[in-house]
């Protein structure tokens, strides 16, 4: 009986000085709000400016179609009872063409502005991934995670990714 309990102390021993030794090499953990990087950094910023000086003049030429064609469909259905049947269904159905042809325009916009958005917003994000890389090896990182459920400020290191992106050039 004497030898059980004294092989669980010893263990209960051991187990507790284990565990001291693991709290004397705390881990290192950083968190970076990726989100917060591509709204806030000055790279993100010029990306974006640089897809609206891309795409101002397409969305705009877009949004001017858009209202000549709803003056024409407003004119026709003001002229509507006045006009001759023939002339109605010829101005009905180049109505639905023009329609159609901007929304394919738009489509194509659409499709053309977020493919340029995600090369541009992936190069923003390989340049955040080198800035958190040497932030992890300069301050010696256990753990630096871009996606938590909850993080305190005490772990948050956007901030740091923000300014080193915006300090390289």
């Amino acid at each position: 009986m004497k030898t059980l309990s004294m092989k669980t102390m010893l263990a209960a021993a051991a187990l507790a000085t284990a565990m001291v030794g693991a709290h004397a090499q705390e881990l290192k953990i950083g968190y970076v709000n990726g989100e917060r990087v591509l709204r806030e950094s000055a790279p993100a910023k010029a990306a974006q400016a640089k897809l609206e000086a891309e795409f101002s003049k397409r969305d705009k030429e877009l949004a001017d179609t858009g209202a000549r064609l709803k003056t024409a469909a407003d004119k026709l259905e003001k002229d509507a009872p006045t006009l001759p049947e023939s002339e109605r269904g010829r101005r009905q159905r180049e109505l639905v063409e023009q329609d159609r042809e901007l929304q394919r325009k738009r489509r194509e916009f659409q499709e053309d502005l977020n493919q340029r958005k995600n090369e541009e917003l992936s190069a923003v994000v390989e340049r955040s991934n080198r800035a958190i890389k040497q932030i992890f090896d300069a301050e010696k990182y256990d753990l630096i995670l871009q996606e938590a459920v909850f993080a305190g400020p005490r772990v948050d290191i956007t901030e740091k990714v923000i300014k080193a992106l915006n300090a390289a050039k």
